[in-house]
């Protein structure tokens, strides 16, 4: 029978629907980048690293932005000043380090506020609040992160002049292949198998550009649901020592543009050294095994890459002894600071 966890995966597909069909406030569309001396993006875990695809779009775009986990940013309060616009994500709103933020003393000039409760401290607080519309969610985050990947896309289109329309759009049109995603589990099982022949079983997640949010996000995810070893990695990284830790009882995930030089070379040596290498993208690296994602829409990919990963934590914890998703410390809104 499906537990909690697995149930909010197979309601994704709603949850995505309800998102886009979620206006976003008309005050979104009146605020200038250029009235600010800096753009400030804070979050949390899955939050923060759903920001990563926006820190890269301001950042190309020429702007000065700073992305920090909010509770970096608690022990730099100065970062954050009287001309700053300080973008906030928070998926319950109520997270540990986001509300002793919005407590402490350094106001931005303006807040927006991203979370699933508009009642929340942060739904509260915000100049600007965007809903997520991700409705409840039991455990692990999964609807609430994807939701949170769509709105940030959709509010980074408005913020830069761009077509939300045409981000919803490009949503809307792989909704079928989201649906047909959600129940293909099986899918991830070799990749599973594979992994419990070695011992000391860990997963790393490589990712470059954009595709970093779920490498990161994966990893924390794998860990949360699934009680095995994992790490998220931006490109090279990984050579930086985790490189040592490869080969049999490794699962390396690469997540990327096809043709990616850095990971085509890695790919080639995990491989090589016994690591089971598989690629989520529109093609494998070094011909390592693939789970296909649509061409085109960077953030369809990223959604239908996220869907592998979900099932790969369900397949990891049956294979662990665990209830997917089941927390044994810990609880789905972290409060403590």
């Amino acid at each position: 029978m499906s537990n909690p966890y697995e149930l909010d995966i197979a309601m994704q597909p709603e949850a995505v629907l309800a998102q886009i069909n979620n206006p976003l406030p008309d005050s979104l569309h009146h605020l200038k980048l250029t009235d600010y001396d800096r753009i400030v993006l804070t979050g949390m875990g899955s939050s923060d690293y759903a920001l990563i695809p926006v820190e890269r779009a301001l950042i190309a775009a020429g702007l000065p932005v700073w992305r920090i986990d909010a509770g970096r940013l608690l022990d730099m309060p100065n970062l954050v000043t009287g001309n700053t616009l300080m973008w906030a994500t928070s998926q319950s709103g109520m997270s540990g380090e986001i509300v002793a933020l919005l407590r402490q003393g350094n106001r931005p000039k303006t807040l927006i506020g991203l979370t699933n409760d508009e009642n929340s401290e942060l739904g509260k607080q915000a100049d600007i609040l965007i809903t997520l519309k991700s409705g409840d969610e039991a455990t692990v985050s999964s609807k609430s992160y994807l939701n949170t990947l769509i709105a940030c896309y959709r509010t980074l289109a408005v913020l830069l002049g761009q077509s939300e329309k045409a981000v919803c759009a490009s949503v809307v049109s792989g909704l079928d292949t989201i649906k047909n995603l959600v129940p293909e589990r099986d899918i991830v099982q070799p990749f599973a198998d594979a992994l419990f022949r070695a011992p000391q079983q860990r997963v790393a997640y490589i990712a470059t550009g954009s595709y970093a949010s779920s490498a990161l996000t994966g990893a924390l995810i794998t860990k949360e649901a699934s009680k095995i070893s994992a790490e998220g990695f931006i490109g090279g990284e990984f050579r930086h020592g985790p490189l040592e830790t490869s080969g049999a009882g490794m699962l390396a995930v690469l997540l990327g543009k096809p043709g990616d030089a850095t990971l085509e070379k890695l790919a080639a040596e995990m491989q090589a050294n016994g690591t089971t290498v598989v690629t989520i993208g529109e093609a494998p690296f070094a011909g390592s095994a693939l789970l296909p994602v649509p061409q085109g829409s960077e953030l369809l990919q990223l959604i239908c890459g996220f869907i592998y990963i979900e099932h790969l934590t369900v397949v990891l914890a049956s294979r662990n002894g665990f209830v997917a998703g089941q927390f044994l410390y810990g609880q789905k809104i972290t409060v403590a600071v």
